[in-house]
């Protein structure tokens, strides 16, 4: 085998690389096991990283050598099904970012808007450092710690309890008299700098792998089979929320964080109660002047409306809260060479410019490639191949470029053109008219439609993806391995696959790296997901401009996969009231309406839908709102509301299950018309619709 590793990967044949992937994988797993488990590393960081990536490098070269025990189809060690799931009854949402000064200004004014408050309306704020760790639900029942996860996909964690357990700043019950016989505390675990600084110092004296960041140990050590490991970690605990409770102690943030830092949970030193957008602005700068001395990782600032029930009020949005955001510190900078510039396909067709650029450290992270976006940014940056770039990560996740070091570039260096056709399949790449605006779109699509390649493959990888089918084992790599093999080609065949696979001369449970039991559990899997709501089933389309969002707003429009087909077959007729629906659907742009509409417009587009629908059924839209005297209505706002804004009012209606649109049709139930109402009342009128006023609404709504 020493023999074979000496040669390098880009030279081995398919039988050299054969021999050496099942050697490299027990090897690396043998080493994961030592670090993650038993805490005792056989080799050293360098060692351990080389093997990695040699096994990468043959996987990239082979993909059918990529084996589903393999350390590359995992995140971290051991993997993360060996915890059970638990889900959170309250989603554990993410939060929407700002980077400047002025979006604090716009969030909120943003905020005065939708409440439809004056202007200069104070609006309270609970501010505090966001931390850079894990975030964690603790669920307390009868003031006993019932079980702790992570966030995992907001939806879905880990169960970690035994781990959460060890930690000394973690209560395993709490004696408080007023603490609720159900409560949820939400948090982060974090590792302190003086603390991962020891923890290194220690695994480097044994010769052991060190960590990158805090950040990583934190996650690596709550993620460890044996809780004795996870005890010997130097881990802390911040609580700065709560998720599913049986009652609140008090009627704010800041008040409810009091009462949880009484009861025995840290809390941030650093909570702020802030009046205004200057009070924030204020703080957030003399965080940021602070930040080094704080003695554990930020990576910005967190406000969140202080009274809860103005936040009740403002509700979500998609999936982030509108009453709270987080205000990030400036990236990291780094220089590098732009040593290339690729371009991939998108699933939808477009072409997309990526810098390839000489590895740099960003912000702990190594950064080797670059989003150009689009041939416009390439122009406005007149960025060259050859080029000195400063590159940073933005919100210190996504590499972009900043812009050039003119004095650095070299002499040959020639300005950049897009290619017009697709690297991938041949077909002209163009760049569609903007309709509303008469000009050429930002980016350039493959017209190749469902004959290129990089488009298949990238439309089945989004069918399978956790927020459409969300087939488990079935993941990128192994839909590349079964339609490089001819049995994937569209989405109907992956629910064929299992009979397929039975009139078989090779059935999958015979190829290298595959099994009984391998086979069993990914049928099982797809099997599993013949049954689909139908927000996820529109969505898994990946019909251009229809995101989760977009699809469940259709979704709770049309209530069946059959209403909504049909009124989309009519919608062709841009005259027709099918079409007017549509676009008068609120949250549904003119962008979106046409995408869709185009897309049924194309016959192979159908057929792969029908063959699908074939397979599968699509459940009916379940409406979360509890039922209501509105539920399952169509709404019309009209002229000035003056008890509560028009955003406020569409909000309301929507959580009470009804459907908002911004025009009045014979299909409307309702219209609320206020003051100043014009052309959508004398139509209501024509229609004979019925109109109520605020006051009625208020009242129907149950909100007086």
């Amino acid at each position: 085998m020493s023999a074979v590793r000496d040669i390098p990967a880009d030279k081995l044949s398919h039988e050299q690389a054969a021999e050496e992937v099942p050697a490299l994988i027990a090897e690396i797993s043998r080493h994961d096991r030592a670090y993650y488990v038993q805490d005792q590393p056989l080799i050293s960081d360098a060692g351990y990283d080389a093997l990695r990536q040699r096994l990468e490098a043959l996987e990239a070269r082979f993909p059918d050598l990529i084996r589903p025990d393999s350390p590359t189809q995992r995140v971290g060690a051991p993997p993360s099904e060996k915890f059970a799931k638990v889900r959170h009854r309250v989603p554990m949402l993410s939060l929407s970012n700002a980077f400047a000064d002025a979006e604090i200004h716009e969030f909120v004014d943003r905020i005065r808007r939708f409440l439809g408050l004056e202007p200069d309306a104070e609006v309270a704020f609970a501010a505090e450092p966001k931390l850079d760790g894990l975030s964690m639900s603790l669920v307390y029942d009868g003031g006993e710690l019932a079980f702790a996860a992570t966030r995992g996909d907001g939806a879905e964690g880990e169960d970690v309890t035994a781990n959460i357990r060890t930690i000394p700043g973690i209560p395993k019950k709490v004696e408080a008299k007023s603490f609720p016989d159900r409560f949820e505390v939400r948090g982060e675990v974090f590792m302190s700098h003086a603390d991962f600084e020891a923890l290194n110092a220690r695994h480097a004296e044994r010769g052991g792998k060190t960590f990158a960041n805090p950040r990583n140990a934190a996650a690596g050590s709550v993620r460890q089979l044996d809780p004795k490991v996870t005890a010997a970690r130097p881990l802390q605990f911040y609580a700065w929320g709560w998720g599913d409770v049986s009652e609140l102690p008090a009627d704010s943030h800041f008040a409810v964080m009091q009462a949880i830092a009484d009861w025995g949970f840290p809390i941030s030193p650093e909570l702020r109660f802030c009046r205004k957008a200057e009070e924030l602005l204020a703080f957030y700068r003399d965080i940021e002047t602070r930040r080094a001395t704080l003695g554990y990782d930020i990576d910005g600032m967190v406000y969140k409306v202080d009274s809860l029930a103005l936040q009740e009020r403002l509700g979500f949005v998609s999936r982030a809260p509108r009453w709270a955001i987080a205000h990030k510190f400036p990236a990291e900078k780094a220089t590098t060479i732009l040593e290339d510039i690729d371009v991939q396909v998108g699933r939808t067709g477009a072409l997309t410019p990526v810098a390839k650029l000489r590895p740099v450290t960003v912000g702990g992270v190594v950064v080797s490639n670059a989003t150009l976006h689009n041939e416009d940014e390439i122009a406005r940056k007149d960025v060259r191949v050859g080029d000195t770039v400063i590159v940073q990560r933005a919100g210190d996740v996504i590499p972009q470029i900043l812009g050039v070091v003119q004095e650095k570039r070299p002499k040959d260096a020639r300005p950049y053109e897009m290619p017009d056709r697709c690297p991938i399949c041949g077909s002209h790449a163009v760049r569609e008219i903007n309709p509303a605006t008469g000009k050429p779109e930002a980016a350039r699509r493959c017209t190749g439609g469902l004959i290129c390649e990089a488009q298949l493959l990238q439309r089945l990888k989004h069918f399978v993806s956790r927020s459409a089918f969300d087939i488990e084992g079935l993941g990128g790599k192994r839909i590349e391995l079964f339609h490089e093999e001819g049995l994937i080609n569209n989405p109907a065949d992956i629910f064929r696959l299992e009979a397929r696979d039975a009139q078989s001369n090779q059935p999958i449970r015979t190829w290298e790296g595959w099994g009984e039991k391998s086979a069993a559990n990914l049928f099982e899997s797809i099997n599993a997901r013949r049954e689909i709501p139908l927000d996820r089933f529109i969505y898994a389309l990946g019909i251009r401009h229809i995101g989760e969002t977009t699809a469940r707003v259709l979704a709770r429009s049309y209530g069946s996969w059959t209403a909504f087909r049909e009124a989309m077959e009519a919608a062709r007729d841009r005259d027709s009231a099918a079409y007017q629906n549509l676009v008068n659907i609120d949250g549904i742009g003119p962008a979106a309406a046409e995408a869709i509409v185009e897309f049924f417009a194309e016959s192979h587009n159908r057929e792969v839908v029908d063959a699908l629908i074939e397979e599968v059924t699509v459940e009916d839209f379940a409406q979360t709102a509890t039922e209501s005297r509105v539920s399952g209505k169509t709404i019309v706002f009209t002229g000035k509301l003056e008890r509560m804004s028009r955003d406020e009012a569409k909000a309301l209606a929507e959580r009470l299950g009804a459907k908002v649109t911004g025009s009045v049709s014979a299909n409307t139930d309702l219209v609320v018309a206020g003051p100043g109402a014009g052309s959508k009342l004398k139509k209501a009128s024509e229609l004979g619709v019925e109109v109520i006023s605020e006051d009625d609404w208020l009242t129907l709504s149950g909100a007086s």
